[in-house]
């Protein structure tokens, strides 16, 4: 780095700007996710239902990218790994899943996953693992 971040850059506003839904999310029950706007959009049948901010891996460990199934979900999961919580986990590529990060939500975009897709707004992560069931898709995309 060059210089050191904004606080704005580190923390920007709790609602990023949706991304242009990717033709994957258009059609059925789908978990919308833009690597470019840092969002994910939760959508039936091509309209979105609720959005979020979310982190993903670092270069060392990247969030994979396609369409992939919902195949597990955890409420209050415990990474196996890392030993790291990962409450409303949504499971969708092997150990890769959406969840709530409380390092998300308190140090912004200044850390990164180690692969899954993080989310900082507590309670709107809680309300989708409620929403969301095995089998419906995940797209992950630039």
């Amino acid at each position: 780095m060059t210089r050191t971040p904004t606080a704005d850059e580190l923390d920007p506003p709790t609602e990023r700007p949706v991304a242009k839904p990717d033709e994957r999310c258009l059609t059925g029950r789908v978990l919308c996710i833009s690597k470019k706007s840092r969002t994910l959009a939760w959508m039936i049948d091509g309209r979105v239902v609720s959005a979020m901010d979310v982190r993903f891996g670092s270069e060392y460990t990247p969030t994979r990218e396609g369409e992939f199934p919902v195949f597990w979900k955890s409420r209050d999961h415990v990474s196996t790994l890392y030993d790291t919580p990962m409450p409303y986990a949504l499971f969708f590529s092997g150990g890769q899943a959406v969840h709530y990060s409380a390092d998300f939500a308190a140090n912004g975009y200044g850390g990164a996953s180690h692969g899954c897709v993080n989310v900082r707004d507590k309670a709107k992560v809680a309300a989708l693992f409620d929403q969301v069931k095995n089998g419906d898709k995940v797209v992950i995309y630039w």
